[in-house]
């Protein structure tokens, strides 16, 4: 199913991004915006805003979050909103969590679908990448398949716009990604919104970031790469798992309420405005 949001013709005009890091926007850096973010979503905010001036954004996603809190947590004020345009991810922390049980996350995630799809508003789903960093993570793909196939299917069940990022060769190339290997760098995050922005059919000049071959590491390199990435993300992820802990138990929502996307400048814009007004 694919949308158009580029005609101009919808009266009211409320894009509702809800999630976790993947749609705050970890990875892609930020001075100017709430919690040191842009990411995706605002950037499908801003080509929204130029192609048809009138657009409100809000973006309730925080990182670390499963999906019994985005349930808990972001369902509601969704709702409440009224939106005519919602993104969903959510899951993904859920599958590399200890003990989860695919079904019930499975179950739990198409009531959710089910909520949202109900508010007659165009909803976009997306399927989750098999991140290749590490044998670490491994024993996790099989989950990552269930979770796709489900996806997919429940996509279809309620006629949602389906960004099936599996499916994109671009993000095999580690610079896509950022220093931590399971969150999008700012390129990774600049070539989703476009992708998204191609399937509810927005204008944007967004194009993909072209690079030279990546050089060739020494196996000296590549050991101390691994080393370094182990010490500095993979033993505080799974010490924060243990301990029962989040980097987003300290964070709000980013955009937690609808805000009017100026055409030009963007939300760097709205912010300055922000800041001069005080």
């Amino acid at each position: 199913m694919r949308e158009d949001f580029g005609d101009g013709n919808s009266a009211r005009r409320r894009f509702v991004a809800i999630g976790d890091s993947f749609t705050e926007g970890v990875g892609d850096p930020s001075k100017v915006l709430p919690n040191g973010v842009r990411g995706w979503a605002d950037r499908v905010a801003e080509k929204l805003a130029k192609a048809q001036p009138g657009w409100e954004y809000a973006n309730l996603a925080v990182r670390s979050k499963r999906l019994r809190h985005i349930i808990d947590e972001q369902l509601e004020p969704a709702l409440a909103m009224k939106p005519t345009l919602i993104t969903l991810y959510a899951g993904g922390n859920d599958i590399l969590d200890f003990g989860t049980d695919m079904e019930a996350l499975l179950t739990d995630y198409e009531l959710l679908v089910a909520r949202l799809a109900d508010t007659g508003a165009t909803l976009v789903l997306f399927t989750g990448f098999d991140v290749k960093v590490s044998a670490v993570l491994e024993p996790f793909k099989k989950r990552n398949t269930l979770y796709n196939q489900r996806v997919r299917d429940i996509a279809a069940k309620y006629g949602t716009v389906l960004v099936d990022y599996w499916c994109f060769d671009a993000y095999k190339d580690q610079r896509m990604w950022a220093p931590d290997r399971l969150h999008m760098s700012k390129a990774g995050h600049k070539y989703l919104a476009a992708q998204v922005l191609d399937h509810l059919n927005v204008p944007h000049k967004i194009s993909p970031k072209e690079w030279d071959p990546p050089s060739r590491m020494s196996l000296r390199e590549w050991e101390r790469q691994q080393r370094r990435w182990v010490n500095d993300w993979v033993v505080p992820l799974f010490g924060r798992k243990l301990r029962g802990v989040t980097l987003g138990d300290s964070l709000q929502p980013r955009w937690p309420h609808p805000v009017k996307v100026p055409r030009k400048g963007g939300l760097k814009k709205l912010m300055e405005n922000r800041e001069a007004a005080q």
